[in-house]
């Protein structure tokens, strides 16, 4: 869900507080001029004098730090990167430098650079709960699921009351598929919010990957009762029972999405092609064509769209639709079939011999996806 990538963010950052470096004792004038320009709340000001400062003196790894800091409450990250790098390499063992400089890369989504920072930080404080939620959450960023899931199982066994950081752990479990693992941080998650529509969807997908339907079922219906207005939560349950061939029901439940969010390409796509089962052509016409328009890449819809045509006598339209539909997904017996049937009653003899004869080299398969295929892989943390 994409709510999850803000929620891990906001965790990260709480933590995110920079280091002051050390005490300047040898005072010229310029850098009192550029302790007061800080201490007056003139951070601008005081970058230009502390660059000043650096011009002047750059063996002063304690102004490098400075400037860094005062970089870094600007957000240039990159600029106080720099600074602070430059800092370490003047002066490796002052305090605190190699974790500003993680943060800031962090900060600038730098989440690999971030890493070697923070390693060394953590081998001077092992189990600093701060290093390994920073540590769960990088790696959490670079999608490295499995990786992140020790360091955030670790800071949620010492913060026993966040939320946010179990979300982000039952993500990570759920993305390695790492099914019990989900349902076992969504006991704690309970314990702490019974009422975490996020974490009934978490626990629903988990189920559904573990073959247990009705579970996962009813775990969505707990997170519609949670928050009706939960992003994908009635698509989930309409498509659970979408899989299940339960059309009208189904329906319903993409309905519930769209009124939430109108421009929903798949709930679009999947309540067309519920009254397409239907034989309802003329409701299921207009919202495959929103499908496309907000998806051009769903494979149902151009599919459904080619038999809506066909049943409207828009023999061309039906062609293109199912041209690109077989285009999009090659493994899809039911484009080419549907062709060759078309092409058959237009008299394209041809035409349809070599649309028989794609399709008779497919196997019919179920292309149902996963709700896991469906959900999380398009709402993953952007890498």
């Amino acid at each position: 869900m994409k709510q999850v990538y803000v929620g891990w963010l906001g965790v990260a950052l709480v933590v995110c507080g920079i280091v002051r470096p050390p005490h300047l004792y040898a005072q010229s004038d310029a850098v009192k001029h550029a302790l007061a320009l800080e201490r007056s709340g003139q951070p601008p000001e005081a970058e230009i004098a502390w660059r000043a400062v650096v011009v002047e003196d750059p063996h002063n790894a304690a102004a490098f730090a400075q400037l860094g800091q005062v970089q870094s409450g600007e957000t240039h990250y990159a600029d106080a990167a720099a600074s602070y790098q430059k800092a370490l390499a003047l002066n490796p063992s002052m305090p605190g430098l190699e974790m500003n400089l993680g943060i800031v890369l962090f900060k600038a989504g730098d989440f690999r650079g971030s890493l070697k920072p923070f390693t060394a930080e953590l081998t001077k404080h092992p189990g600093d709960e701060r290093l390994m939620i920073l540590l769960g959450m990088a790696h959490y960023g670079m999608g490295d699921y499995l990786v992140a899931i020790p360091y955030l199982r670790h800071a949620a066994k010492q913060d026993t009351t966040s939320l946010p950081l179990r979300l982000a752990l039952a993500h990570s479990c759920m993305w390695s598929k790492q099914y019990q693992c989900v349902l076992d941080v969504y006991k704690e998650i309970l314990a702490i919010n019974p009422d975490s529509a996020e974490a009934d969807m978490l626990a629903g997908e988990a189920l559904d990957q573990k073959g247990d339907s009705a579970g996962a079922i009813a775990q969505f219906r707990a997170a519609i009762r949670s928050n009706p207005k939960e992003l994908n939560a009635h698509f989930g349950l309409g498509y659970l029972l979408w899989t299940q061939s339960h059309y009208p029901e189904a329906a319903k439940e993409f309905q519930a999405e769209l009124d939430n969010d109108p421009h929903h390409a798949q709930a679009l796509a999947y309540l067309g092609d519920c009254y397409v089962h239907a034989n309802e052509y003329d409701k299921a016409r207009p919202e495959l064509e929103k499908a496309v328009a907000a998806d051009p890449g769903l494979e149902i819809a151009h599919r459904d769209l080619g038999i809506v045509y066909i049943n409207q006598d828009r023999n061309e339209d039906a062609i293109r639709e199912l041209s690109k539909a077989s285009e999009l997904d090659p493994s899809d017996v039911a484009p080419h079939w549907r062709l060759a049937k078309l092409y058959q009653a237009m008299g394209k003899k041809a035409e349809a011999a070599q649309e028989f004869k794609k399709a008779s080299t497919l196997v019919n398969k179920d292309n149902n996806q996963t709700l896991y295929e469906k959900l999380e892989a398009k709402t993953k943390p952007t890498q």
